[in-house]
């Protein structure tokens, strides 16, 4: 019956073909347009909106929504209309103020063969973790947008900023996290998300502007890759960063070259990622050889050590944050460019 109706609507048989197409997405890798984007700052999660509706003429199976949120995060699609029980052809779901059955029903919409996304804010990524488990566990590649991702969030305190979540989910097996800096690094995230198979992908996503970097690029799909490097073979030092914090070490290596201290800037947008890649990119990136390393995230440290040995440091949150502009709070723990000097300083000269 159903071969019947492909031969009689060859149309209706396209467009189910590419309803349940999951490669459909594959081929913006080299589309100009998917990579376009305005040079002036923005916040990752005003980014990701017009990555979503973007992705929505492109990629017809993306469905999903937010708990009750999609004004801040920014996750409607445009004359795609809303689901609901008057109108089955809605993209749009508003799933309510219910982060654990919305991420269960995201998982649905993702088992069902579409490319299903929900959303909220970061530190309410506690509410889905259960489901995000599961996303995990079967197998299946849920997108999650998740913004107001650090102390960033401001004024409203520390029951709204994330400290420990990203830890959390880095902490998931087959878990992709993109902490993206710029407008790049986003569309390689939602890229990344849309042409996954396998495994779940989070976006975390910044509430405040920042600027776009010049030497960010699609690299970012492996997950972390050199921003800016040394004009040295060996760099004296390598900073490492991810999100709002990646501004900081390109600021600091302008710095550090003044007082003859040549450093290699690193973006980490995904640390997940960035360990699926082989042994030799990760040491040409990171060269076991250079010891003096320094990781600057809005967040807790958990992981870092990784990366920065016993020789680095880390600058990173240690508490709950505060209730201020985040143009106070970033000062007040100590994510400054000034900072960054003082401490590739110290490593550098242990």
């Amino acid at each position: 019956m159903f071969a019947e109706y492909c031969e009689k609507f060859p149309e209706m048989k396209k467009a189910w073909d590419d309803e349940f197409n999951l490669d459909i997405a594959k081929p913006l890798i080299d589309d100009e347009d998917y990579w376009k984007y305005d040079e002036k700052p923005e916040a990752t999660r005003n980014l990701s909106g017009m990555v979503i509706n973007r992705l929505k003429d492109k990629v017809p199976s993306l469905f999903g929504g937010a708990a009750d949120l999609s004004p801040s995060t920014k996750t409607y699609m445009k004359d795609a209309g809303d689901f609901s029980k008057e109108d089955r052809t809605g993209r749009n779901m508003h799933f309510g103020v219910r982060e654990l059955a919305m991420t269960a029903m995201g998982n649905g919409i993702t088992l069902h063969g579409l490319r299903g996304f929900v959303s909220t804010f970061f530190v309410f990524s506690d509410y889905t973790k259960p489901m995000a488990r599961l996303s995990s566990i079967m197998k299946i590649p849920t997108a999650y947008v998740f913004t107001h991702d650090s102390i960033g969030v401001g004024e409203d305190g520390p029951t709204h900023e994330p400290i420990e979540q990203l830890a959390m989910l880095r902490a998931l097996p087959n878990f992709h996290v993109f902490r993206p800096a710029d407008a790049t690094e986003t569309l390689a995230a939602w890229y990344s998300a849309v042409t996954s198979k396998e495994t779940p992908t989070a976006l975390v996503l910044t509430r405040q502007n920042l600027p776009q970097l010049a030497g960010s690029s699609k690299e970012a799909l492996k997950g972390g890759y050199i921003l800016e490097d040394s004009t040295k073979a060996t760099p004296d030092a390598i900073i490492i960063a991810s999100g709002s914090e990646v501004q900081l070490a390109v600021n600091a290596k302008a710095e550090l070259i003044k007082d003859g201290i040549d450093v290699r800037v690193v973006s980490m947008p995904s640390t997940d990622v960035f360990e699926e890649q082989s042994e030799e990119y990760k040491n040409a990136v990171l060269p076991k050889s250079v010891r003096a390393r320094v990781a600057v995230e809005a967040l807790i440290n958990t992981g870092w050590g990784d990366y920065v040995g016993l020789d680095g440091a880390v600058i990173s949150m240690k508490g709950f944050g505060a209730s201020a502009p985040y143009s106070t709070l970033f000062p007040k723990y100590g994510f400054t460019t000034e900072n960054v000097v003082a401490t590739v300083k110290k490593v550098v000269n242990k």
